[in-house]
């Protein structure tokens, strides 16, 4: 166990390193000077100061060569320093700090909704036994993650705001502000675990343990939720990793659409002046968060199948 621990902390770091030196690198190439949208012009560099050009250059670390700000740059991301902002000058952790709260709130309540109604509609599609009513509740998923999630924003707000004004259209003003970003994030998420969740389900009701468990007069749903549902989670278990990603990014959708104040609005703020050391800090965060919610799924995995642990323990033996 010790060294299955080990080998998945190694892969975080390296994961999270990869995607610092990616960004680092694909940011610093993208056309355009942030030091002269910082200073006023642009991507007009003759219209400003030379000497407030070099300044600034030389105060964000501009005029070093490439390999040697990354290094810089590298060590102060360790320590967990992204420097400052380009656009306000605050320190990255202050800006990534204050919009998280309201993307934590955003995506936990849609990860919620998408776990109940994920669950919920597998479970009924595989409990059925009306085969037309089974074959509906099983297409459901796939028109749910074909659906644009801003299109489905903007339909929800245009009927519950707009024409029933039953909830806010935009805004952080409180709960009822959060229904509609939830719901327009949390459908999509919802219906690709219902996916993963149905089919796992529909394989393990053939297994022949859940037959010798009928043969014993045990009841369907005794059968569905203590036989079948623990052993077809684990493969929906597996991509709890990829919801939490759909759920970060399609936060800058949503927090667009609905005007909200989060890490999405910050992001697309960033983009549209350049503020790279934002937009890195940024797309560190969403893959520190990726990596801890996989090596959580990585850990707590053998728990339920504990043949993980010693098939890799096989495997390294076998490579010695």
């Amino acid at each position: 166990m010790g060294r299955y621990v080990i080998r998945r902390l190694v892969q975080a770091v390296a994961v999270l390193w990869a995607a610092y030196t990616l960004s680092f690198l694909v940011l610093d190439f993208l056309p355009g000077d942030p030091v002269s949208a910082m200073a006023g012009g642009g991507l007009d560099q003759a219209s400003v100061d030379p000497a407030r050009l070099a300044e600034l250059r030389r105060e964000y670390g501009f005029d070093k060569p490439l390999l040697v700000r990354y290094l810089d740059h590298l060590g102060d991301a360790v320590r967990g320093d992204f420097g400052n902002s380009v656009a306000t000058g605050q320190p990255v952790a202050s800006t990534i700090g204050d919009a998280l709260p309201q993307t934590l709130a955003l995506t936990g309540a849609a990860l919620v909704l998408a776990v109940v109604l994920g669950t919920g509609l597998a479970l009924a599609a595989t409990y059925t036994t009306t085969r037309a009513l089974r074959q509906t509740l099983l297409s459901l998923p796939a028109l749910g993650v074909s659906l644009p999630t801003f299109w489905v924003g903007l339909m929800l707000v245009q009927l519950f705001s707009f024409r029933f004004g039953l909830v806010p259209a935009f805004g952080n003003d409180g709960v009822t502000s959060l229904i509609l970003p939830a719901v327009t994030l949390g459908v999509p998420t919802g219906a690709l675990l219902a996916q993963v969740l149905a089919k796992s389900l529909l394989t393990t009701l053939d297994e022949q343990y859940v037959q010798t468990a009928r043969a014993k007069g045990a009841g369907r749903l005794h059968i569905h939720l203590h036989h079948a549902l623990r052993n077809a989670a684990l493969p929906a278990l597996t991509i709890v990793g990829l919801l939490v990603g759909n759920l970060l990014a399609g936060s800058v959708v949503v927090e667009t659409v609905f005007s909200r104040n989060g890490i999405g609005r910050a992001t697309v703020s960033a983009v549209t002046v350049q503020d790279i050391p934002v937009v890195q800090g940024v797309v560190v965060f969403g893959a520190l968060v990726f990596v801890l919610a996989n090596l959580v799924v990585d850990l707590v995995y053998p728990l339920f199948d504990p043949r993980i642990v010693v098939a890799t323990a096989t495997r390294q033996r076998s490579l010695v």
